[in-house]
């Protein structure tokens, strides 16, 4: 297994600290507004590598942070005049609803900046004492000269870096390259106490002292998109291999950002999609394939035409799978087991991955078009949407209970043990019309439950439902 180290921007063989373990950290979303459509594609593209390494049969210990302080957090939640914390887990609730919408697991460990404020002061203090911090008038600054690696992850040279670089207002730098590890109360601001004033940290820091707290240090992967590779994930490197004198993490990985026109999609801009209405348009799972299809270094187009066509695909998927009945206990086609495994070993292709789930699907309905045995198919594509953590939705009935119960009253069938057993009533009742040749209440319950999104499918073996 290979995969792409952006510290040295070459393919390199997979190997962990400790053999069978996987200690994963990926910076989470900063919450200060709605989830957009390239933050939906970084969750996905980690938590496809977290599953796949799992389906490997490695022992993943998965950290993402939430920074739930920070200047662009104050500065929205002061416009929308609410406190800082409320705005805070107001988003942060908003991005987990669609996360998990998308199909991506919780995080093993979830810390949030606010939380870990004694370990920041303590990396703090320890870059001070070995002269690679300095405290200025109630701020602390990271001193980047003093660390001659400094620019080994995003290629940049610190002689390049002091053409462009500068003081801002109210600052007290030493050097315009250094950065701020605390920053000094300024009123109306969270803030705690600390050797040096109340204040409150940095944004750097907080990844340097969350992932060294849970995870220690040389840890196997680090992630996040591709636009924090300078300054952030270079900062954090600094500040860890600074306090600690030890590697900080052994692979580092970046996803591509998401475009829209052909330019980044970006909060600073304005220039988004907001995500949640995307996946209320065209389900989490197509908007999950959408992402897939492309790797996951790569820049994305975002086009309604190319999720259209996730969403007729995942159709497709589960169709499918619906004409396997019953369980399936053949082992797995070893052939599309190893295509798929070759291509998610060589630094997570899922496009290649992709590929060779809708290949397994065609050679599968061509099998039972045949009345061939498609069962080792059926049992490799459950393996694959697995590791892709591709999900069926189309049996999901938490929302139509309702609704399905006012069909059921409107054709005089009971709604009494849950969705399920009423959508079997309808379907009971839909058979005995068209055996009356009834045909305006069996079109009519066919039509009713199509305009929930409930679809009915007649088979040789009998009425199938799913949900669109």
């Amino acid at each position: 297994m290979k995969v792409f180290n952006t510290l040295g921007r070459r393919l390199e063989p997979f190997t962990t600290r400790e053999p069978g373990k996987v200690a994963m950290y990926v910076c989470g979303p900063t919450v200060q507004s709605e989830p957009h459509v390239g933050h939906g594609r970084a969750s996905v593209a980690f938590d496809v590598m977290r599953r796949y390494l799992m389906w490997r049969g490695y022992d993943v210990t998965y950290v993402q942070n939430v920074t739930d302080v920070e200047d662009k957090i104050i500065a929205e939640a002061h416009e929308r005049g609410m406190p800082v914390e409320a705005l805070a887990k107001q988003m942060e609730d908003r991005f987990r609803s669609a996360f998990r919408a998308l199909g991506v697991l919780d995080p093993d460990v979830e810390p949030r900046a606010t939380e870990h404020i004694g370990q920041m002061q303590h990396l703090i203090s320890e870059l001070i004492d070995r002269d690679h911090a300095y405290a200025a008038s109630g701020d602390v600054y990271y001193s980047v000269r003093s660390f001659p690696d400094y620019g080994k992850l995003s290629g940049h040279r610190i002689d390049e870096l002091q053409s462009g670089a500068r003081v801002e207002p109210g600052e007290h730098k030493r050097d315009p390259l250094d950065f701020a590890l605390w920053k000094a109360a300024k009123p109306g601001e969270p803030r705690w106490g600390s050797p040096w004033g109340e204040g409150r940290p940095g944004w750097h820091i907080e990844c340097s002292a969350m992932s060294m707290e849970y995870l220690g240090t040389n840890f196997d992967i680090h992630g996040g998109g591709s636009d924090l590779i300078f300054p952030h994930h270079e900062n954090e490197i600094a500040q860890s291999e600074g306090a600690t004198g030890e590697p900080f993490a052994r692979y580092w990985l970046h996803n591509g950002m998401i475009n829209l026109g052909g330019e980044k999609m970006s909060k600073s801009t304005g220039h988004v999609i907001d995500l949640i209405t995307a996946i209320e348009r065209f389900g989490g799972m197509a908007i999950r394939l959408f992402y897939l299809r492309a790797h996951y270094r790569t820049p994305q187009e975002y086009s309604e035409s190319l999720l259209a066509d996730a969403k007729a695909s995942i159709g497709r998927l589960w169709a499918f799978r619906r004409r396997v009945t019953g369980p399936v206990s053949a082992a797995p086609d070893a052939q599309v087991v190893s295509a798929f495994t070759e291509a998610m070993d060589d630094d997570f292709n899922t496009p290649a991955a992709v590929g060779v789930l809708f290949d397994a699907v065609r050679e599968g309905n061509r099998r039972l078009d045949a009345g061939e045995d498609a069962g080792p198919i059926a049992a490799a594509f459950d393996e694959i949407v697995g590791a892709l953590g591709l999900v069926d939705t189309s049996a999901a009935l938490d929302d139509l209970e309702e609704p399905v119960a006012a069909v059921a009253s409107g054709f005089g069938v009971q709604t009494e043990g849950g969705v399920a057993a009423t959508l079997e009533r309808l379907i009971a009742r839909r058979n005995e019309a068209r055996q009356d040749r009834d045909w305006a209440t069996a079109d009519g319950i066919r039509s009713a439950l199509a305009d929930l999104g409930v679809i009915l499918e007649d088979t040789p073996d009998g009425v199938r439902w799913h949900r669109d």
